[in-house]
């Protein structure tokens, strides 16, 4: 195993987001909020708050936008020594409306040949990546391109070798595939070589074929994950583990919806913190419940997030 000399790391598509400024169609907004998206930093983000040494490796184009989402990783204590910033390519951007009824909001993705889709297997840092604790994936980045998804398989196998642990969400994007059945294949792919993974139920159904989560997390343990836990949105969370059993975890009561992106990464935020504090399954899972809970309490992908004492005082 390899000597391990910081906790987590993550690879992924960083974009600039301009949230609109009233609920309705976004040719109706005149007015926007910059901040920033993408499903890994999300999940670097809330980790970063809660005190672990967490990298985030990407590429940018070398603009104002890239600047400004370096600056935000930074600020919030993201390590971004491996993210390149490339002149010749460009950064990628999303614009999102809002919605006052608790629906998914609008979102329309300027993504295309974006430096991150760019990404080789070539771009990784093996000896860095190998002295990882941990690392998180999506399916978001390997989604993007032929060589993301590449790089991402690269990634899983590097970690595996050096002993790391490997959580991985699905987070599905199948606008970006070429099609439902290479989709189903290469997710499924990579959940296989994760130890931890993490399911909402609709796409374990469209995943699997199964449509309860005790169906999907078996599917998943079957290829090999020690951990499944599927979301279940307001409901809560079940889980199987190699050594933990099975078990439902109970939602946490939110009082008003204000925005459910970012929610399956604030989960995955307190579940990776909770088993890499020493938490067992069950209470991990629960810190993952609250965190997503605030999370959808929020305008913006990540603003919802906890710091170590938000998070103590809670009791989680």
């Amino acid at each position: 195993m390899t000597t391990k000399t910081f906790d987590i790391a993550t690879f992924g598509e960083a974009m600039m987001l301009l949230i609109a400024d009233r609920a309705g169609p976004l040719e109706s907004a005149e007015f926007f909020t910059k901040r920033i998206a993408g499903a890994e930093i999300n999940v670097a983000t809330g980790l970063a708050r809660l005190g672990f040494n967490t990298h985030w490796a990407s590429r940018l184009g070398a603009d104002s936008m890239a600047r400004y989402l370096i600056n935000q990783m930074k600020s919030e204590g993201v390590h971004c020594e491996h993210v390149v910033l490339d002149p010749a390519q460009k950064t990628g951007f999303q614009i999102k409306g809002r919605s006052d009824d608790g629906s998914d909001p609008q979102v329309e993705y300027h993504r295309k040949g974006s430096a991150a889709s760019l990404m080789t297997p070539a771009d990784i840092d093996e000896p860095w990546l190998a002295s990882a604790r941990h690392l998180h994936a999506t399916g978001v980045f390997a989604a993007i391109s032929q060589t993301s998804l590449a790089t991402a398989q690269r990634t899983l196998q590097i970690a595996r070798a050096a002993g790391s642990t490997i959580s991985f969400d699905p987070n599905l994007r199948p606008t970006l595939w070429q099609d439902e059945a290479t989709m189903r294949r290469e997710i499924n792919a990579l959940a296989a070589g994760a130890d931890w993974v993490f399911p909402g139920l609709a796409e374990g159904e469209l995943l699997t074929g199964h449509k309860t989560p005790e169906a999907v997390a078996r599917f998943y343990r079957d290829q090999g994950a020690s951990l499944v836990v599927v979301k279940l949105g307001e409901a809560g969370a079940y889980y199987d583990d190699a050594q933990a059993g099975t078990g439902y975890v109970a939602g946490c009561p939110v009082e008003k919806v204000v925005d459910t992106v970012g929610a399956g990464d604030a989960f995955a935020v307190g579940v990776i913190s909770g088993l890499l504090d020493g938490r067992s399954v069950a209470d991990a899972v629960k810190r993952g419940c609250w965190i997503g809970a605030l999370q959808v309490q929020v305008l913006g992908d990540s603003e919802g997030l906890p710091t170590r004492e938000a998070l103590t005082a809670a009791g989680y």
